[in-house]
């Protein structure tokens, strides 16, 4: 977890998302580096927009909370938001599921 949070701090902070910067935040906070993850976390993160995924994580949530609180008909229009949100999202980890069988690389291999 300690590489996403370097991560995060270098975006929030307006740094380049690089190995060196990912590395320099790694080591300043005491960790022992590895390369190979680093370098597998700048690949994945090469395409993302972290400030929208952030925000994404942030609002799913809260959304049938929300809802719920907003009134039973609310409720079930926040249920099938998130149930077509969960779908999207399903079958957007399915394509990177392939995409990753084929490549080899993803968020998964720096953890394991």
């Amino acid at each position: 977890m300690e590489y996403v949070y370097a991560a995060l701090i270098l975006n929030e902070s307006g740094e380049e998302l690089n190995e060196e910067n990912i590395t320099g935040v790694l080591e300043a906070a005491g960790v022992d580096v590895e390369e190979s993850r680093v370098k597998a976390l700048v690949a994945a993160l090469e395409d993302v927009d972290i400030e929208e995924a952030v925000a994404e994580a942030a609002a799913a949530p809260a959304a049938p909370a929300a809802g719920a609180a907003g009134g039973a008909e609310e409720a079930e229009e926040a249920e099938e938001e998130a149930e077509e949100a969960e779908a999207e999202e399903e079958e957007a980890e399915a394509e990177d599921e392939e995409d990753e069988e084929a490549t080899g690389e993803g968020l998964g291999d720096l953890f394991g």
